[in-house]
């Protein structure tokens, strides 16, 4: 007798797995939220008895998106920061009048956990719509034990609520707080011996995270606040080598970092460094293209170092509020040189491999999670050309239709026709 499954996605025009070369006329088998097999459309019809069938001929499938770098949760807006970047502005100039991460802080200080919690569900909907089923969340806009414990509880409870996976991420060390800029050295002794240890008491986040920048936090302050997160079991990530060549891949190569992140200003002693420690490198596009930078991060140069490259959208209040992944997708090949295909490996199997979730998802393979996306588009180059436009989809996650778990949400998202 056949073994039952829940649902046969069959005769697949075209299948991106992730990691592995594309096939066509395949099919893949689903059952218990989990992928059960992959293979010829023929062979897998004879072996499983489907509850639902799907056909998905003259389309694409894809793995769900993995978001490896997010600061969505957060009080306020800054959009007046964007209109002073149009009008000449640079990122820094509105750092040092009290703008960007320390503007987001004071109307952080000011919400409540509700607030929060509020404020970033229709992102977080909106996100897991577009395609996105495993995001990470980073706190950062607190500064303080208080509100960076609110946060994270914010985070925990909108991951408690969402049908993608969230992945939450300590980030007190993102600036100097304006109380604190005179003893930055204070600071850091409260991140390390008060701030990691009351996160990782109460399991509020699984990484930590640090913004290793010129005027913000230098090579050997980020090594001692990781290396504190590393003793409380927080893995290490790291904002590297953004605005200027900080140091920060040296830091992510000495400390393992799991992922270092942004890398525009990486230099090739940086890139050598990364390689020799299995570092991810995170690239973040739409930053760059928010905040109107004429270099993006060298994502061939990494690629033939023989580095795992991942990208992310990086949706935060100031420097970018693009939430698409495709979008981003679109940037890496437009503005990094990036394949179509190399573009979806690190919007899925790297990013997945950036958060150390490689295991569970961001590939089409017997075993993983079934969070897929299903496009109305015969291929990837198609699906790449429209980035910027709304591409119907139909998306999973753990087996269940996207559609059926935020009702009312205004995205591409739709059932596609069924089967038997």
């Amino acid at each position: 007798m056949k073994p039952t499954v829940d649902l046969l996605i069959e005769d697949i025009g075209r299948l991106v797995p992730g990691k592995t070369a594309p096939l066509e006329g395949a099919s893949v088998a689903i059952d218990s939220g989990k992928i059960q097999a992959v293979g010829p459309a023929r062979k897998l019809a004879g072996l499983f008895h489907p509850e639902q069938v799907i056909d998905a001929s003259g389309k694409l499938l894809t793995p769900g998106f993995v978001d490896s770098h997010t600061h969505l949760v957060f009080g306020g807006e800054r959009s007046n920061e964007f209109i002073q970047r149009c009008a000449g502005a640079d990122y820094e100039q509105i750092a040092a009048t009290g703008g960007g991460i320390r503007a987001s802080v004071r109307m952080t200080r000011e919400a409540t956990l509700d607030q929060l919690i509020e404020e970033a569900r229709p992102r977080l909907q909106r996100m897991v719509a577009s395609g996105s089923t495993t995001i990470e969340i980073k706190s950062g806009y607190g500064l303080d034990l208080e509100t960076e414990l609110r946060l994270l509880r914010a985070i925990r409870q909108l991951g408690s609520e969402c049908p993608a996976e969230i992945v939450p991420t300590f980030m007190g060390a993102h600036e100097i707080p304006d109380e604190w800029r005179d003893s930055r050295q204070e600071y850091i002794r409260i991140l390390c011996e008060e701030m990691i240890p009351a996160v990782a008491e109460e399991g509020l986040a699984e990484f930590c995270d640090i913004f290793c920048e010129r005027g913000v936090f230098d090579p050997d302050e980020s090594l001692r606040i990781l290396r504190a997160g590393v003793e409380h079991g927080l893995k290490p990530k790291i904002h590297a080598d953004e605005m200027a060549a900080s140091g920060g891949s040296l830091v992510a190569a000495e400390v393992g970092a799991v992922s270092a992140d942004h890398l525009m200003e990486i230099t090739a002693e940086g890139i050598e460094a990364l390689s020799g420690a299995n570092v991810v490198a995170t690239l973040l596009p739409g930053t760059t293209f928010y905040l109107r930078k004429p270099g993006y991060a060298p994502a061939r140069s990494l690629i033939e170092a023989g580095l795992e490259v991942a990208i992310a959208t990086d949706r935060n209040p100031g420097s970018c509020t693009i939430e698409s992944m495709l979008f981003i997708m679109g940037l890496s090949v437009m503005q990094m040189g990036m394949t179509p295909l190399e573009a979806f490996r690190a919007a899925t199997h790297a990013g997945a491999k950036a958060l150390a979730r490689e295991d569970l998802c961001g590939s089409i393979e017997q075993g993983k999670r079934a969070d897929l996306i299903l496009w109305d588009v015969p291929d990837e180059e198609v699906l790449i050309h429209e980035f910027a436009n709304e591409v119907p989809r139909t998306v999973w996650t753990s087996g269940q239709f996207v559609s059926d778990l935020l009702p009312g949400i205004n995205s591409p998202v739709d059932e596609p026709d069924q089967g038997v």
